[in-house]
C-alpha cells in the first residue's frame, strides 16, 4: 500500500517536512516514491504549506491514502480530496 505521508527533517526545535509519497513497509525518513511539497511548521501561517496539487491529484487517483495529518494540511489549504 501506498501512503502520503510527512518525513522530518531540520534539527532540534525547528522541524522541517517534506510531503512523500512512500510505501508503508519503507521507515520514515527512507525511500520515497516521490516528493509533492514541503510543510514548515514553525513558519508564518502564508508560508507553512506549499505542494503540488496535481501530483497529489495523481497520486490520490492511482490509489494513495493520506495519513491523518496529511490529510488535515490538505483541508488547510481548501484541497479536497
Amino acid at each position: 500500500m501506498v501512503k502520503i505521508r510527512l518525513k522530518k527533517f531540520g534539527t532540534k526545535g525547528r522541524p522541517f517536512y517534506r510531503i512523500v509519497v512512500q510505501d508503508v513497509r519503507k521507515p520514515r525518513d527512507g525511500a520515497t516514491l516521490d516528493e509533492i511539497g514541503v510543510y514548515q511548521p514553525i513558519e508564518k501561517e502564508e508560508n507553512q504549506i506549499s505542494f503540488n496539487e496535481e501530483r497529489a491529484r495523481y497520486w490520490l487517483s492511482v490509489g494513495a491514502q493520506p495519513t491523518a495529518i496529511v490529510r488535515k494540511i490538505f483541508n488547510k489549504k481548501s484541497f479536497n480530496i
